[in-house]
């Protein structure tokens, strides 16, 4: 069981690595390095279409992974 949880987790490990690097950019020139992001604060701008899929994507991902960590943490103590 725990070398099932173990390879799941390694496996969304990687997976998660890919749906980061696949996420768009969002620094749109080279002024969003002089003014940090500022104006993107508090513009309220939702994600649309594949930007908004791989947030999503990415949120779920994790929260498996954390899932499976826990699940692996306690069955390696007992």
């Amino acid at each position: 069981m725990k070398s099932i949880i173990l390879g799941c987790l390694l496996v969304i490990s990687v997976i998660i690595v890919i749906t980061i690097m696949l996420q768009p950019s969002k620094q749109n020139s080279a002024a969003s390095a002089f003014t940090g992001g500022a104006d993107q604060l508090f513009g309220k701008q939702k994600a649309r279409g594949f930007e908004a899929v791989m947030q999503r994507t990415t949120a779920i991902l994790g929260a498996i992974w954390l899932i499976l960590a826990f699940v692996l943490m306690y069955i390696d103590a007992h």
